[in-house]
C-alpha cells in the first residue's frame, strides 16, 4: 500500500543562508538577532526601520517610557524588539506559529528583555479579546503576510485598541488605497464626482507619513 504523504509545514525552510536582524537604536543598538529560516518571514529592512522609528520619535518625542506597544504579527520580532530597545514601557508580541514564538522567546532571553511579552495566538482573535477587555496601546505594529488581506481585517480592530493619540505602523505589498480625497483640497468642485475615497476599513485612518522601499510600502497612521 502506498504510504500517505504528510502535509507540508506551514512555514517551509527558506533557502539560502540564515537570516538575522540588527537592532538600529537604543539600549541594544547593533545587536544581531537570529531569525527563523522560514518562507513567509520578511524582517522589516534596517533602512525602513530606521526611517519609521524616526517618524515615531517625531510624533512621540521623549515619551517611549509611557508607550505600550502591540506587535500583532510579530514574525522576526524586528519591530517589537526595536521598540523595547528604545525604552517602550511594554511590548506585546503575537504570532500563531510555534517555531516563530520559540525563536522570539529565545531572542527575548538573549536580550534580557523583561518588558517584552511573547504570546502564541491568532492575531485577529487576540485583538478582539484585548479590545473587549479595554486594553489600549500607544503604538501598534502591523506587518502581516502580504497576500492574505490581513490589514483590512486588522485595522478596524486597531481602532478599538489605540490609546488617545496612538499610532499604527502598517506594512504592505501595495500602497494603501486612500484614494484621491487625501489631496483633494485644491480640486475643483466640478471634479468632485471623480474623487474616489478609501474603502470603509481604511476610512477612519489618516496617513501621517508613508514611503516605499523596493516592494515594501510602509505607512504611519492615526485615527481621524
Amino acid at each position: 500500500m502506498q504510504k500517505k504523504k504528510s502535509a507540508p509545514p506551514s512555514y517551509p525552510r527558506r533557502p539560502g543562508p540564515p537570516q538575522q536582524v540588527r537592532i538600529i537604536g537604543g539600549a541594544w543598538k547593533r545587536t544581531p538577532l537570529p531569525v527563523l529560516d522560514a518562507l513567509g518571514l520578511r524582517p522589516t529592512p534596517d533602512r525602513v526601520r530606521e526611517t519609521v522609528f524616526n517618524w515615531i520619535n517625531h510624533q512621540l518625542p521623549g515619551a517611549w517610557a509611557q508607550v505600550d506597544c502591540l506587535d500583532l504579527f510579530a514574525g522576526s520580532g524586528a519591530l517589537g524588539f526595536e521598540a523595547a530597545s528604545r525604552g517602550a514601557r511594554s511590548v506585546t508580541m503575537v504570532d500563531s506559529f510555534f517555531p516563530v514564538v520559540r525563536q522570539l522567546e529565545t531572542n527575548k532571553q538573549k536580550l534580557k528583555a523583561d518588558t517584552v511579552s511573547v504570546l502564541r495566538a491568532d492575531a485577529l482573535a487576540l485583538a478582539r479579546d484585548l479590545a473587549q477587555r479595554g486594553q489600549r496601546f500607544g503604538l501598534i505594529f502591523l506587518d502581516p503576510p502580504y497576500q492574505q488581506d490581513f490589514l483590512s481585517q486588522a485595522l478596524p480592530l486597531c481602532a478599538g485598541l489605540l490609546a488617545p493619540g496612538g499610532l499604527v505602523y502598517a506594512e504592505s505589498g501595495a500602497v494603501l488605497p486612500f484614494g484621491d480625497d487625501e489631496a483633494s483640497d485644491t480640486s475643483d468642485a466640478s471634479d468632485a464626482s471623480n474623487v474616489s475615497g478609501p474603502p470603509d476599513w481604511l476610512a477612519p485612518w489618516q496617513p501621517i507619513r508613508s514611503d516605499k522601499a523596493g516592494m515594501v510600502h510602509y505607512t504611519l497612521l492615526k485615527l481621524r
